[in-house]
């Protein structure tokens, strides 16, 4: 029997938990007999995952304007769905992905501050039709946001890795923008989309999610 819900999105603000979810996901399926692919956004594919490091590049911190981080997000998502997403689903496939376009709502609309209705036409023309099937917005406040980035970067230094992302070393002005700016949008939308308490133990949100999707 095809699978109930063949497009999965988890969004959220930084260090939300969703790339924990989406591979504790993926182990649920890969007990089943349905075949599925993880993709991320911006990448997933070579021309996204090359606009990916610009985007995340920390040299370009208060210099690359809004304009051009919103048309960069959706030039990588334009190519992702023709190159890998439609595709995928025509197969028959689940695809999971960490990020779709509500980030650009929340990130570059209420984050940056572009007008919703210019952002949501070009949202319109990189997407085509494509709508998920269901989202998971994994919900946590900011502060524990903020924690979970310190602990995180503090044992990959310990490591001796360093990593660095432009949107996490913005200021927390722009991060409780784009917190609210996503409780509005999820406020706005239908019953596809399922607000999860991110905050409970990672066994438990994996079991709220895996049995919303075989409800």
């Amino acid at each position: 029997m095809p699978f109930k819900y063949p497009f999965i999105v988890f969004e959220g603000i930084e260090a939300s938990g969703k790339s924990t979810q989406i591979q504790l996901l993926a182990e649920h399926l890969q007990k089943t007999d349905n075949d599925f692919i993880l993709i991320r956004e911006p990448g997933g594919t070579d021309i996204g995952e090359r606009i990916r490091a610009i985007l995340k590049d920390t040299s370009y911190l208060n210099k690359m304007t809004p304009e051009t981080e919103l048309l960069l997000m959706n030039a990588a998502r334009a190519q992702l769905i023709r190159e890998i997403i439609s595709p995928a689903l025509e197969q028959g496939k689940i695809v999971i992905c960490d990020r779709y376009y509500y980030s650009s709502l929340a990130y570059q609309g209420y984050g940056r501050g572009i007008y919703i209705s210019s952002l949501e036409q070009i949202i319109n023309y990189s997407i085509g039709n494509l709508q998920p099937d269901i989202v998971f917005f994994m919900d946590i406040p900011l502060k524990i946001s903020r924690q979970r980035i310190i602990k995180r970067n503090q044992q990959l230094q310990s490591k001796g890795i360093q990593v660095r992302d432009r949107f996490e070393e913005a200021d927390m002005d722009f991060h409780q923008k784009v917190y609210s700016g996503y409780k509005t949008i999820f406020a706005q939308e239908d019953s596809r989309f399922k607000v999860i308490n991110a905050t409970e133990k990672t066994e438990v949100i994996a079991q709220n999610i895996w049995n919303i999707l075989n409800g």
